[in-house]
């Protein structure tokens, strides 16, 4: 701990101060869609359409997992229920109500052709169709801006990365602004998709990965030089390796960080000893997003709750983060210029 964060959490926060923090407007750049689901809807939705979803949730309600890849085989059985292009607009409603009431202004989402329509393009734009007018809708209704990354899931393998991929690349836009790769960090290796990746770049599209959450710093270089990545997916065990760290100032790299959810999922024991402030402090650009929010028991206000009490961050570093993760947004300018504005009330 160096001697400016000893003097912030010397600084005891009152509940104004704490209340303020909390309802700061937010910009939410690692969201995976069907992640952030509240389980009373998938429950609800499992009712309607008489799916038994046994093992999935916990006796009050909530998700039931184990450990990471448990938690992935829960979240593929939990998405089995949404089975249309309508399930996918309900799901957006619901999402981005719950965002919106966390004061999330501007939220990109991670989408997945592999659970909207199995991959092919005709039955992705179907999908992509009912989620943005849902997504219009929001944005009417709760001033919330949505923008969709077209994601490969790792373990399924590259050739159906190949077919996302080429999903991704047939609706590039204004609306679907990138393309990442989620799933089980430790299979294969990030060069096994690059193929991918190049045709989503030639689209247009800007790049993301998931990488050093379980792969170690390795698989954050490794996602940079064979990728192309601009922004990385949780990353924080570049911490381990301090050349990467300066790697990723040199080059701009920014971090989209998921405290709460390395923490449930025990990547660290507890947020005292996360490394989301020594990477800020040696000057990577980090950002604060929920992951999977009702997984991990957490949303946006939780989040920075939580980074205020233990790090002592006051209102100017939210406001920081904010304008880091605003800038590093995959939308277009104007848009971006509008979130920004969006941000200046505080």
């Amino acid at each position: 701990m160096d001697e400016e964060q000893r003097d912030r959490l010397s600084r005891p926060m009152d509940e104004d101060q704490i209340d303020r923090i909390t309802r700061l407007p937010k910009v939410e750049l690692h969201l995976h869609h069907e992640g952030a689901a509240p389980p009373a809807f998938i429950r609800g939705l499992a009712q309607e359409k008489s799916v038994n979803l046994e093992g999935v949730f916990t006796s009050n309600g909530g998700y039931a997992f184990r450990d990471f890849v448990h938690f992935l085989s829960v979240y593929e059985a939990a998405t089995s229920v949404l089975k249309s292009p309508e399930d996918y607009a309900r799901l957006t409603k619901a999402v981005l109500e719950e965002s919106a009431a966390n004061d999330v202004v501007y939220s990109e989402t991670f989408l997945s052709p592999d659970f909207c329509g199995g991959g092919d393009v005709g039955a992705w734009r179907e999908y992509l169709h009912a989620i943005k007018d849902a997504a219009d809708e929001a944005e009417r209704d709760h001033g919330i801006i949505l923008r969709g990354i077209v994601t490969c899931i790792r373990h399924f393998g590259p050739d159906k990365a190949k077919a996302t991929a080429l999903c991704a690349a047939e609706t590039a836009g204004d609306w679907i602004v990138g393309f990442g790769i989620a799933g089980d960090e430790m299979k294969g290796k990030p060069k096994d998709f690059a193929y991918s990746f190049d045709m989503a770049r030639e689209a247009g599209l800007h790049l993301t990965a998931h990488a050093g959450e379980w792969g170690g710093a390795a698989s954050v270089r490794d996602a940079i030089d064979d990728l192309g990545v601009t922004r990385i997916g949780h990353g924080v065990h570049a911490i381990t390796d301090l050349a990467l760290v300066d790697k990723l100032v040199e080059n701009e790299i920014v971090l989209e960080v998921c405290p709460g959810s390395n923490v449930v999922l025990n990547v660290y024991p507890n947020l005292a000893v996360h490394p989301i402030d020594t990477l800020r402090e040696r000057g990577v650009k980090v950002t604060v997003s929920t992951d999977d929010p009702p997984f991990f028991h957490t949303t946006m206000r939780q989040e920075y709750l939580n980074l205020a009490k233990t790090f002592g961050w006051d209102e100017a570093v939210f406001a920081e983060l904010n304008d880091t993760a605003a800038r590093a947004a995959f939308c277009d300018d104007d848009t971006r210029e509008r979130v920004l504005k969006r941000l200046e009330r505080i």
